[in-house]
C-alpha cells in the first residue's frame, strides 16, 4: 500500500492544479459562448477518441510495463496544458482550440483508466481493494475541493498564465514520483494465454471475455443503459447553474467544491471501509443514491440551500458506488487481462458518453428551454415543479433522466445474474495460473 500511496501523492497535486485550470476554463468557455451544446462537445471531443483506443491501450497495458503505461496519460495532460498556454500568451485561444486539445488529453486518458486499475491489483491484497480504490477516488475528488477557491484566489494574482503554469509544473512532479516506485507485473494465467494473439485480437479479447460471462456481461448493459441516461443531465449540469445565477462563477464554485467536499468525504469512508461485504450492494445503492439526490432533487432545486446539500448527499453516493464497482470487477477478473477487460468494459458502457453531452446541450438550447419559456404545454406540464424561468428546462431534464437512470439501476436486483454475480463468478486468485519454465 505504500507504493500506491506514493504514486497517489503526485497524482494528489497535478490534479489539484488540473481542477484549477479545468474550473477556469469551462467558465471562460461558457461565457464566450452562453452555449451548453459548446461545452457538450468539448465533453465529446475528449470522450470519441478515448474510447476508441482505450481497447488498444488495455493490449499494451497487459503487454508491457504498466507504470510505463501510467506515464502516458500525465504526458498527454501536460502537452494539453502547455498547447493552451502557448495559444493563450500569444492572443491565439478560440474555443474550437479546446476541442482540439480535449481529444489529445483523451487520447493519452485511454491508458490511465486501465493501467491504474490494474495496477492496483498487484500493489494490494484483494481485501484492500475497496480501500485502494476508495484512495484513488480520494485522490481524484479532495484536490478538487480546494480548487476553485485557489483559483479565484490565484486568478487576480497570477492570471490565468500562471495557473497553467503551475499546471504543467505538477504534471513533471508527478511522473517523478510514479517513477520512484515499483508496479509489480501479473502471474500469468490459463485466461490470459487464451487472449494471446495479434493486436487486434488481443483487443477483441476483452470483448469476447465479457460476453462469454453472462453475469458480468449483464453488470455491463445495466451500467451502458445507466450511463445512457445519466449523460443528459451530466451534460446540463453546469449550463443550468450558470443560467439560473446569471453566469454566478461564485455560485458554480460553491457547488462544485460541496461535490467535491461530498466525494471526498465518500472516499475517506471507503478508504476506511473498503465497502459492504456484498459489493454489489454498494455499486446499485451507491449510484441510486447520486441520481435520487444529484440529478431529481438537485433539479427541482433553484438556489444553493437546494443545490448543496443535495450535491454533498450524491457525492458521497457515488464515490461509494465506483470504487465497489471497480473492487468487484478486480476480484472477478484475471489480473494478466485487466488492462483489455477494463477497458473493454470502459468501452461499452461510456459509449452513450460520445453523442449524450452534444445531444444533452442540443435538446436543451433547440427544445426544452424555450419550450420551458414560450408557454407551451411542456411548461404548463412541468412549470409547477422547477418554474418557467432560464433554466427551467435543463431542470426538468435532470428530473426525467435522474429517473430513467435509477429505473435502469434496479433491473440489478431484478435480474439474478447481476444480483448474484458474486457467487456464480470466481475470485482471480481461484483461477489456474501457468507454469514459469525453470531457470537453469
Amino acid at each position: 500500500m505504500f507504493g500506491l500511496t506514493i504514486v497517489l501523492a503526485g497524482q494528489a497535486v497535478s490534479i489539484l492544479a488540473s481542477s484549477m485550470t479545468g474550473f477556469s476554463l469551462a467558465i471562460w468557455v461558457f461565457q464566450q459562448t452562453s452555449s451548453a451544446t459548446s461545452l457538450g462537445i468539448m465533453t465529446s471531443a475528449f470522450t470519441l477518441p478515448y474510447l476508441l483506443v482505450i481497447p488498444l491501450a488495455g493490449v499494451m497495458v497487459d503487454r508491457y510495463n504498466r507504470k510505463l503505461m501510467m506515464m502516458v496519460s500525465d504526458l498527454a495532460a501536460g502537452l494539453g496544458s502547455l498547447t493552451i498556454f502557448i495559444l493563450l500568451v500569444t492572443g491565439s485561444l478560440q474555443v474550437w482550440h479546446f476541442y482540439l486539445i480535449n481529444i489529445l488529453i483523451g487520447l493519452g486518458n485511454a491508458f490511465q483508466w486501465p493501467a491504474y486499475s490494474a495496477a492496483i491489483t498487484t500493489m494490494v491484497p484483494k481485501e484492500q481493494y475497496g480501500r485502494a480504490n476508495g484512495m484513488m477516488s480520494f485522490v481524484q475528488a479532495g484536490p478538487a475541493v480546494v480548487a476553485p477557491l485557489l483559483a479565484g484566489a490565484l486568478l487576480p494574482v497570477i492570471g490565468l498564465n500562471g495557473i497553467l503554469l503551475v499546471d504543467i509544473a505538477t504534471f513533471i512532479l508527478a511522473i517523478g514520483m510514479l517513477m520512484l516506485v515499483h508496479v509489480p507485473q501479473p502471474a500469468r494465467t490459463v485466461e490470459g494465454m487464451e487472449g494471446k494473439g495479434s493486436l487486434l485480437k488481443e483487443a477483441a479479447f476483452g470483448f469476447k471475455y465479457i460476453f462469454k460471462r453472462p453475469s458480468l456481461l449483464g453488470f455491463v448493459v445495466m451500467l451502458f443503459f445507466a450511463n445512457l441516461f445519466l449523460g443528459f443531465p451530466n451534460s446540463v449540469h453546469v449550463p443550468l447553474i450558470l443560467s439560473r445565477t446569471g453566469n454566478s462563477s461564485l455560485v458554480l464554485g460553491a457547488v462544485e467544491t460541496a461535490g467535491a467536499i461530498s466525494w471526498t468525504l465518500g472516499s475517506v469512508i471507503m478508504s476506511a471501509w473498503g465497502g459492504p461485504k456484498r459489493r454489489i450492494h454498494g455499486v446499485l445503492i451507491g449510484w441510486i443514491v447520486y441520481c435520487l439526490a444529484g440529478n431529481i432533487v438537485f433539479g427541482l432545486g433553484r438556489g444553493l440551500g437546494v443545490w448543496v446539500p443535495a450535491i454533498l448527499v450524491a457525492g458521497v453516493g457515488s464515490s461509494i458506488g465506483i470504487a465497489t464497482s471497480q473492487a468487484l470487477l478486480q476480484v472477478k477478473v484475471a489480473p494478466d487481462v485487466q488492462g483489455r477487460v477494463f477497458s473493454a468494459r470502459r468501452l461499452l458502457t461510456w459509449f452513450p458518453d460520445i453523442f449524450t453531452p452534444v445531444l444533452g446541450g442540443m435538446l436543451a438550447d433547440y427544445a426544452m428551454e424555450p419550450a420551458m419559456q414560450n408557454g407551451s404545454w411542456v411548461s404548463r406540464l412541468f412549470g409547477w415543479m422547477v418554474g418557467t424561468g432560464s433554466g427551467s428546462g435543463m431542470a426538468v431534464m435532470m428530473v426525467i433522466f435522474g429517473v430513467l437512470t435509477i429505473l435502469a439501476l434496479l433491473s440489478g436486483y431484478v435480474f439474478p445474474k447481476i444480483r448474484m454475480m458474486e457467487d456464480i463468478l470466481p475470485d482471480h486468485d481461484q483461477l489456474a495460473k501457468v507454469e514459469e519454465p525453470a531457470q537453469g
